[in-house]
């Protein structure tokens, strides 16, 4: 995956957060299935951003940045801050 179309995934999860936010606040959803999405959202969301920083490493150290691969959820979710 190119990083123009990391971004344009990263885009469209944002989006359909701010939609999921908005039925939730019309009522068009319950909280439960709201935060089960949402998790999923920002777990998606966490695995882009950590994939273009991949990419963003390995070309800056001359590297090839195809060959930066997405990462298992358990992996970019236990990442220290």
């Amino acid at each position: 995956m190119k990083d123009n179309e990391i971004l344009d995934q990263i885009g469209e999860l944002i989006d359909e957060e701010h939609t999921l936010r908005r039925r939730l606040t019309a009522g068009e959803v319950n909280t439960d299935e709201e935060h089960a999405r949402i998790r999923h959202l920002e777990e998606s969301l966490d695995r882009c951003w950590d994939l273009l920083r991949q990419r963003r490493a390995r070309r800056g150290a001359g590297e090839d940045p195809d060959d930066a691969a997405a990462r298992p959820v358990s992996e970019v979710e236990g990442y220290l801050q």
